[in-house]
């Protein structure tokens, strides 16, 4: 494979397997992280640390986004150190966020009066798929976009899904993911704390649930989370209070009513402000009254 300049930014628990991706795939990956350290980490394995994402705008052609919110994203851009003003006309931004799709499309538009290529790109499958170059992209955009810059979607995950010819649609079906991932994670947590509720077993539970109709791939993920006592932020709850919120928005514009949704993210805020903000989604769990969880298992 011939060797590109890609730049990574932000280096959590999505990006720095995107940016192993790239680099295992044949890409010369520089990358950059507002945390001391954390660039530099990757850089010793192969690769390059950059102090800010203008500095890897001058150096490479496609630059990857991987923050956490749009705030986050236009700080990347328009903030001090931000790509934007080095970005060279021709050059690719790709935002992996989720974002409101009206915001992706007004940036798409931003980006595009100064020459620069915009791909609406958010992510989904979690760390270790990230890290194996097995997470799903839900990408839209121009296509003199994917011609510029498909080959570095290809090198960084399993599946990509190209769902339209401008931005928005990608952003539109994370965040229908979104509902749907939501909507599990606080219904996995209801059943399970009514189990608990009623004094069966935990580990037996979660047995019987992950081979029955029942289960759901965010009950089998999370609810391992729940049975080990290990409310380590893989997702944070807060997460789920920003994307559930999107969610909402966008039914609200069209006055489309989302009740799951809707309850779901009461649970999710009520985690929030009972202490639970940053630790992971799982913690839902914790908003039901008069049940024991499990204690947090000893390391071997």
């Amino acid at each position: 494979m011939t060797t590109r300049n890609v730049g990574v930014i932000g280096l959590g628990a999505m990006g720095v397997g995107i940016a192993q991706t790239l680099r295992r795939n044949g890409f010369n990956v520089h990358v950059c992280d507002v945390r001391p350290g954390v660039a530099e980490a990757f850089a010793r394995e192969g690769g390059v640390a950059g102090a800010n994402p203008a500095a890897l705008a001058a150096a490479c052609d496609t630059l990857v986004s991987v923050v956490v919110n749009a705030a986050q994203t236009e700080a990347v851009l328009f903030g001090e150190g931000g790509a934007a003003a080095a970005m060279r006309p021709g050059s690719t931004f790709i935002m992996c966020s989720t974002v409101d799709p009206n915001w992706s499309i007004a940036l798409e538009a931003k980006l595009e009066a100064a020459g620069i290529h915009y791909i609406d790109a958010p992510i989904s499958g979690g760390a270790a798929k990230a890290a194996a170059g097995q997470m799903t992209m839900m990408t839209s955009a121009r296509p003199a976009a994917y011609a510029a810059a498909g080959a570095v979607l290809d090198g960084m995950a399993g599946k990509v899904y190209r769902l339209g010819d401008k931005a928005g649609a990608g952003s539109k079906v994370k965040i229908i993911n979104q509902l749907l991932a939501g909507v599990h994670i606080a219904a996995a947590a209801e059943a399970m704390a009514l189990g608990l509720r009623e004094g069966v077993d935990a580990a037996a539970i979660y047995e019987v649930i992950t081979h029955s109709a029942g289960n759901s791939w965010m009950f089998e993920n999370r609810m391992a989370h729940v049975l080990a006592g290990d409310f380590t932020p893989l997702s944070a709850v807060d997460i789920f209070v920003k994307d559930l919120g999107l969610v909402l928005d966008t039914a609200r514009a069209s006055k489309f009513p989302l009740p799951l949704a809707a309850t779901a993210h009461q649970m999710f805020m009520q985690a929030s402000t009972a202490g639970f903000a940053k630790e992971d989604d799982s913690a839902v769990i914790k908003i039901f009254p008069g049940i024991t969880l499990p204690a947090k298992k000893d390391a071997p």
